[in-house]
């Protein structure tokens, strides 16, 4: 393990320099090649003294210091500067029009723009455009259209990052452990995918993997086992409304149909994300609108029951598009107990890791459950994990800015659900469902 360590330590330095030699050669370059070759020397100093020092200041369960990571973005973004403007010619200070002439403000809105989008909180989105703009305006006012394209992206992304900290105090997301047993999280679903691609047949890979007898569309099962499991100070299954109970219990009874609500702010970057990141790995791929849902959804829950028998282990709710099989979601259910209270936590396959949402049960008037991940108690939340293939190690950053909650009720009889998700208290989706018997 020290070894492992050491060599990660070394791996990171390496890393670091690398970026510093691109910045610098990027920053100097225009002044010739001995310029780029010294502006990289030093660009590579610079950049692994900045990381030995944050990594020795570094506590453990903490990710590294927020002005590494400061200095770090805006040596990226040098480089992508460059290339961006040799590409566009928009830093060259040749020729004629508005690419020459708003050489520095185009590149200082792009690179603000794009560090803007990264940091993924609506209003960040927003100001990091006018954030990199400003910059790019204040270099076109000392420099002229002339202006060092690395320079000026580079200083756009750590003026938004340094005016973004000032603004928005609350962490997007906090590391939470670092290499850490499963048993240590409890509320963290330990199964990633171990390849590029979740898909539809996820849990049959799972048991090729873990052993036990697979089951593929297993009848009359739910996605939990027993409301029971999840009885708590705040919450009484005896309350529950009888059709609510077997939804959960017995969901492979039911089928759904779902329409989609999503808010206008966020349908770009979705249609970005599940080009780019949704389908390519087949997981949490949402339909954009309800003429996608026309084509149908296929509901079907995998199982996987240890060898000797016994209870279901793995409880794996498949949901894809009924005409292709394309997935939409595959998670895996689980419930647990902890101080008295009872638990749903739902891992979403990635490669290498897993998403997961756990979620506190409370009674909805009229006899529906109500899942939600906002909560004064200190597991409900989102969390990001990485699982080290060697050692089952996990390393788990939460998410503290995403919620969400389920309300699932009887209206008239009829079974019906509301499912609402939230970015940094901004509502962005919400999924109604009609729930029916097959």
């Amino acid at each position: 393990m020290a070894e492992k360590a050491a060599g990660q330590r070394v791996g990171e330095l390496v890393v670091a320099g690398l970026v510093g030699a691109l910045a610098g050669a990027a920053i100097a370059g225009r002044r010739g090649s001995r310029a780029a070759v010294a502006g990289g020397l030093v660009g590579t100093a610079a950049l692994m003294a900045s990381e030995a020092v944050a990594r020795v200041r570094q506590r453990p369960g903490e990710i590294p210091p927020w002005w590494s990571r400061v200095i770090m973005s805006g040596a990226i973004a040098a480089p992508l500067g460059w290339l961006g403007a040799r590409v566009t010619g928009s830093g060259s200070g040749s020729g004629s029009g508005l690419a020459s002439g708003a050489g520095p403000v185009a590149v200082g809105l792009v690179a603000g723009a794009v560090a803007g989008a990264l940091g993924l909180r609506p209003q960040k989105v927003v100001l990091g455009p006018v954030a990199g703009a400003a910059v790019g305006v204040a270099w076109r006012l000392a420099g002229g259209p002339s202006a060092p394209p690395a320079a000026v992206a580079a200083s756009a992304v750590v003026g938004f990052r340094v005016l973004s900290a000032l603004l928005f105090r609350d962490p997007q997301v906090g590391l939470l452990a670092e290499r850490v047993r499963a048993a240590d999280l409890p509320f963290v679903v330990p199964l990633e995918s171990r390849t590029r691609y979740v898909g539809v047949d996820y849990v049959r890979t799972l048991a090729e993997v873990i052993g036990g007898t697979y089951e593929a569309n297993a009848a009359d099962v739910g996605i939990v086992g027993s409301l029971d499991d999840l009885a708590g100070p705040q919450f009484d299954p005896a309350g529950v409304d009888p059709l609510v109970r077997e939804f959960y219990e017995r969901t492979t009874r039911f089928t759904l149909d779902i329409v989609p609500e999503w808010r206008l702010w966020v349908r770009p970057g979705y249609l970005l994300y599940r080009s780019l990141v949704a389908r390519p790995v087949g997981q949490a791929n949402v339909p954009m609108n309800q003429r996608e849902t026309l084509r149908g959804v296929r509901s079907r829950i995998d199982t996987i029951t240890p060898d000797g028998g016994g209870a279901v282990g793995v409880r794996g709710w498949i949901r894809s598009y009924a005409d292709t099989d394309e997935p939409i979601y595959v998670g895996i259910y689980t419930t647990y107990r902890h101080d008295d209270h009872g638990y749903v936590s739902v891992g979403f396959p990635v490669p290498h890791g897993s998403f997961t949402a756990t979620l506190l049960p409370l009674p909805r008037p009229g006899g529906g459950l109500i899942l939600t991940s906002h909560s004064d108690l200190a597991h409900p939340g989102h969390y990001l994990t990485y699982i080290d293939p060697e050692t089952r190690d996990l390393t788990t950053l939460a998410v503290p800015g995403f919620t969400e909650r389920l309300d699932v009720h009887t209206d008239n009889g009829q079974l019906r659900a509301d499912h609402a998700f939230t970015l940094y208290g901004l509502p962005f989706m919400t999924l109604h469902y009609t729930i029916r018997r097959r």
